[in-house]
């Protein structure tokens, strides 16, 4: 039985989300194929998404950002963070050889924590990185020229990403120049199909009522403006989190008999940052996008680019986001009609399965 180790960095849910559709087509093409998920996304995660039979290994494999909520980065506290996940690198490195060499996997994926690439190498066991970015693409934005130990930092993350034997960029993705070998694959996303008569008996839905989902990713926000959000009368707000009693317009997924991807095809807008998963599904779905930016991340101009070319999306500024100035923004991006080009087929993760599957099927196993 072939074994694929698939180290999954913990920011948020992001990468987890690219990696599942991968190893759910590559279940079709490499028989009685295992799953080790080395990460420190919690393995409800992967429950009713994952087909193939798989592992959860809890171990951390990079530092991501430390972020105040879905919107802001702390940079400084991101810096030493970063710092002291390398001050233990040896020992991080040499614990991630032994529990690979233990394991015997035929091949290493990475989304996109640099650790077990060098592991990997390390292990001489056949490393390909999956990447819409690389940490050193996001470290870069927050890093002053003259700060020597930041650039040395960068450079020791990069050194660690040369050692992967192949990289394949997911589209939409920055320019990714740390890996000598990549490969383009076209975008992963897997919608679900939608139920938007079930949500709206769920919901008792009057009419006039048009349903927006607050999803900001797998960094949940503080707080919300409920308050200013329930005098919006001809919208229903849906959000990841509990809400105070008393809110007629206010609904925690938690409360619905519907999966967040259904949801995600279900509701008549979606208010998010533009992160990869819900900007890919939602350009795959045709549905109305309105987004709030940071504006120092890397992969998030051309996931701005790719909802305007492909997509509907509206920007809306943090300032009018905190100060709840959102029902012209909601009204315009439920107006736009879909572009004239049409959008690129959700081709990725057979794409990554069929440059990946020869590594298992070769085992003999």
């Amino acid at each position: 039985m072939p074994i694929i180790w698939c180290a999954i960095s913990g920011h948020g849910f992001g990468h987890a989300a690219q990696v599942v559709p991968v190893l759910n087509a590559l279940g079709d093409l490499v028989p009685g194929l295992t799953a080790i998920l080395r990460t420190t996304v919690p393995a409800s995660f992967f429950e009713n998404r994952l087909t193939i039979p798989w592992e959860h290994s809890l171990a951390q494999q990079d530092i991501g950002c430390i972020q105040d909520g879905p919107l802001t980065i702390d940079v400084d506290a991101t810096w030493v963070a970063h710092q002291h996940f390398h001050e233990t690198w040896n020992a991080r490195l040499a614990n991630e050889v032994a529990a690979l060499q233990a394991a015997s996997p035929a091949l290493v994926i990475a989304d996109t924590p640099y650790l077990a690439i060098e592991a990997g190498s390390c292990a001489h066991i056949p490393t390909i990185a999956l990447a819409n970015l690389t940490w050193d693409l996001v470290l870069k934005e927050y890093c002053h020229a003259t700060n020597h130990s930041h650039q040395q930092l960068i450079q020791r993350i990069r050194k660690s990403y040369a050692n992967a034997d192949m990289a394949l960029r997911i589209t939409p993705a920055p320019i990714i120049d740390a890996f000598s070998n990549v490969i383009d694959i076209g975008p992963i996303a897997n919608p679900s199909p939608p139920e938007q008569n079930r949500l709206a008996v769920a919901l008792n839905l009057a009419p006039n009522e048009k349903i927006v989902l607050v999803g900001f990713g797998g960094i949940a926000l503080t707080s919300l403006p409920f308050e200013q959000m329930e005098q919006l009368r001809h919208y229903r707000f849906l959000i990841d989190g509990p809400v105070p009693p008393g809110y007629s317009h206010i609904h925690s997924i938690e409360t619905l008999p519907l999966s967040f991807k259904t949801l995600l095809a279900s509701v008549d807008l979606i208010m998010t940052k533009p992160g990869y998963g819900t900007i890919v599904e939602a350009v795959a779905l045709q549905q109305p996008v309105l987004y709030v930016r940071r504006y120092n991340f890397a992969d998030e101009q051309p996931l701005v680019d790719y909802l305007h070319r492909y997509g509907r999306g509206v920007e809306l500024s943090l300032d009018d986001f905190t100060n709840v100035r959102w029902e012209p923004a909601l009204s315009n991006a439920m107006a736009m009609l879909s572009p004239q080009t049409p959008f690129p087929p959700s081709t990725g993760a057979m794409q990554a399965a069929s440059i990946l599957a020869p590594y298992l099927n070769s085992t003999g196993a």
